[in-house]
C-alpha cells in the first residue's frame, strides 16, 4: 500500500478518535492551551535565576492571585449589574411606550406600543414561567448526577495537567521534534515557528488588548458615573476578539444607559470620548507593541472557525478551533508559495527550464 493511503488512514482515525474522546480531552486541551500561554512567563522567571519548578509555581502563584480577585470582586460586581440593569427593563418599556412610540406613529403612523404590549406581556410570562421550569431543571441534574460529577472531575483536572505540561513543556517539543523524519525536519521546524508566531500574537497578543480594552472602558464609564460601567466595559473588552465589534457593541450599549441615567448631552459625549480614548490607544499603542502585523486572521475566519468547532466537537472543538485555523492559514500560505513558485503557476518557467535543459 501507498505511503499517501497509509497517512489519509491515520488522519482519518486521529479524526474519529476526536469525536469518540470529546468530552474526555477537554481538561487535556484546555491545560495544553494554557500551557502554552503561560510557558514564556515560565521562561523569563527561569531566567531570573529560578529552578522550573519554582518557575512552573510563581506562575500557578500569579493565575491563583488573578482567580481570587475575579471571584471575590469583578464576578459579584457584574452579577449585581446584571440585576440592576434587569430592575431597568421595565423603565426602558414605558419610555419607549410613552416617549418613542407617539413620536414614530406621528412621523410614520405605526403603531409600536402594541407590539411592544405583546413583548412585555410575553417576557413577564416566561419570567413568571421560570419558577415552574426550575424544579425540573434541579430535578434533571439531581439525576444526572454521575455526568456532573465528571464534569466536575474534568474540570478539577485542568490545573493539574497544565502543571505537568508547563513542567516538562520544553522537553516535549524537543522529543517531538526528535521524532520527525531529517528530510522533513527543516521544513517543519520553519512552519512550527510561523505557526507559533500567528497563534502567540493572536492568543496572547489579543488576550491583552481585550483585558486592557476592557479595563479602559470599565474604569472611564464608571468613573463618569454610568451605571453598569464595569459590566459595559467587561462585554466590550470580550467582543473586541473581533475587531470594531467591542466598539461598536460597547458603545451603543452605554450610549443608551447614559441616555436613560442623565438625559443630557454632556453625559452622551462622556461616552464617546472614553471609546475614542479607547480606540486611540488601541491603535497606537496596543495593537503595534501586543500583536504587530502577525496575525493574518480574518474576523470572518475568526468567527466561522470558533462557530464551526462548536458544532463538530462542542466545547473542545471551541477550545481548538483557533489553534486550527492558525495552522491550516499557515499551510494554506506555505501551499500559495509553492504553488507561485511552481511551472503550473508560471507557464513561462516552464518553457524557459525545457529551453535550457539539453
Amino acid at each position: 500500500m501507498r505511503k499517501e493511503w497509509w497517512v489519509l488512514i491515520g488522519a482519518v482515525a486521529v479524526v474519529w478518535l476526536l469525536f469518540q474522546l470529546e468530552a474526555m480531552l477537554m481538561p487535556f486541551i484546555a491545560g495544553m492551551i494554557l500551557a502554552y500561554l503561560t510557558d514564556p512567563l515560565a521562561n523569563r522567571l527561569q531566567r531570573l535565576g529560578l529552578s522550573r519548578t519554582l518557575a512552573v509555581c510563581g506562575v500557578f502563584l500569579i493565575l491563583v492571585v488573578i482567580l481570587v480577585v475575579a471571584l471575590l470582586v469583578l464576578i459579584p460586581l457584574a452579577v449585581q449589574q446584571v440585576r440592576q440593569f434587569g430592575l431597568m427593563i421595565p423603565g426602558i418599556f414605558d419610555w419607549v411606550e410613552t416617549v418613542l412610540a407617539p413620536q414614530i406613529r406621528g412621523w410614520t403612523g405605526l403603531d409600536v406600543a402594541a407590539d411592544l404590549d405583546d413583548v412585555q406581556q410575553t417576557l413577564a410570562q416566561h419570567w413568571q414561567d421560570a419558577g415552574g421550569y426550575l424544579a425540573p431543571f434541579l430535578g434533571k441534574i439531581g439525576r444526572s448526577g454521575a455526568a456532573f460529577l465528571a464534569w466536575v472531575t474534568y474540570v478539577a483536572l485542568i490545573p493539574v495537567v497544565t502543571f505537568y505540561l508547563l513542567l516538562d513543556w520544553d522537553r516535549l517539543l524537543t522529543n517531538l521534534r526528535s521524532m520527525v523524519p531529517r528530510r522533513w525536519e527543516a521544513d517543519v521546524v520553519r512552519l512550527s515557528r510561523r505557526c507559533d508566531d500567528v497563534l502567540s500574537a493572536f492568543l496572547r497578543g489579543q488576550l491583552l488588548v481585550m483585558l486592557t480594552l476592557g479595563a479602559i472602558y470599565a474604569v472611564g464609564l464608571t468613573a463618569m458615573g454610568l451605571r453598569f460601567g464595569l459590566l459595559i466595559g467587561m462585554a466590550a473588552g470580550l467582543a473586541s476578539i473581533v475587531p470594531f465589534l467591542g466598539f461598536i457593541v460597547g458603545i451603543s450599549v452605554a450610549l443608551v444607559v447614559a441616555f436613560f441615567q442623565f438625559g443630557t448631552w454632556l453625559a452622551l459625549l462622556g461616552v464617546l470620548i472614553v471609546f475614542a480614548i479607547g480606540q486611540v490607544l488601541e491603535s497606537v499603542v496596543l495593537q503595534p507593541k501586543l500583536l504587530g502585523d502577525r496575525i493574518g486572521l480574518h474576523p470572518v475566519a475568526v468567527i466561522f472557525a470558533v462557530l464551526a468547532g462548536g458544532n463538530l466537537f462542542g466545547f473542545t472543538g471551541v477550545l481548538l478551533a483557533l489553534p486550527a485555523a492558525a495552522v491550516i492559514m499557515v499551510l494554506l500560505r506555505e501551499l500559495n508559495e509553492r504553488y507561485k513558485r511552481s511551472s503550473l503557476y508560471d507557464a513561462q518557467k516552464r518553457d524557459r527550464c525545457h529551453e535550457d535543459s539539453p
